[in-house]
C-alpha cells in the first residue's frame, strides 16, 4: 500500500536562504512551504538516477555532468568518493576512466589543471567554452553517443584489412 500523506519535516536553513524563500513566495504570490516544495522536488528530479543502485557506471555521466560540481561541493565529495559512487560494482564498458572522474571532481574548482587535462585529450581550449561545457562535450561524446564496438570487432577489421577486402 503506497502512503499519501504528507509529513511535517525539520530542516534547518540559514537565514539568509529563509530570507530568499520569503523574498520569491512574495513574489510569486506562494506559501513559503510552496518554495520549499518545489526546490526538493526540482532538486531529487535532477539527481533522480542515484536513487536507483541499479544505475551505475556511464548512466550516471549525465548526473554528474549536470549539477555535479553543485554535488560535489556540497556533499566534499573528492575523485574517490566520486569513483565509488559511479563504479562501485561495474565492469568492462559500463566502467568510467578514473581520469574523468578526476576531471568531474576537478572541473569546477581548477579551471586551469581541468582544461589542461582537457587539452592533453584533444578537447580544450577553446575559446567560447568554459571547462565545464568542454568536459560535458567529451564525457558526453565519449559515454553516451558513441558505442563500443562489440568484442573482436578491430580484431575482424583488420584481418579484412590485410586481406584486401
Amino acid at each position: 500500500m503506497i502512503e499519501s500523506r504528507k509529513r511535517a519535516v525539520s530542516v534547518r536553513l540559514a537565514t539568509a536562504e529563509i530570507r530568499k524563500i520569503k523574498k520569491l513566495a512574495q513574489r510569486l504570490n506562494a506559501r513559503d512551504t510552496d518554495i520549499n516544495r518545489f526546490a526538493i522536488k526540482t532538486t531529487l528530479a535532477r539527481v533522480a538516477p542515484l536513487e536507483d543502485f541499479s544505475i551505475r557506471g556511464r548512466s550516471l555521466i549525465p548526473v554528474f555532468v549536470e549539477c555535479g560540481s553543485e554535488l560535489l561541493r556540497h556533499f566534499e565529495l573528492d575523485s574517490t568518493r566520486l569513483d565509488g559512487i559511479i563504479n562501485d560494482g561495474v565492469t568492462g564498458e559500463q566502467r568510467v576512466d578514473a581520469d574523468d572522474i578526476a576531471l568531474l571532481a576537478m572541473v569546477d574548482g581548477q579551471h586551469g589543471y581541468a582544461m589542461l587535462k582537457l587539452s592533453w585529450l584533444g578537447r580544450g581550449p577553446a575559446t567560447d567554452k568554459g571547462p565545464a561545457s568542454t568536459l560535458r562535450q567529451y564525457l558526453y561524446e565519449k559515454y553516451l553517443y558513441s558505442r563500443p564496438a562489440p568484442a573482436g570487432a578491430d580484431d575482424a577489421a583488420g584481418e579484412r584489412r590485410k586481406r584486401g577486402a
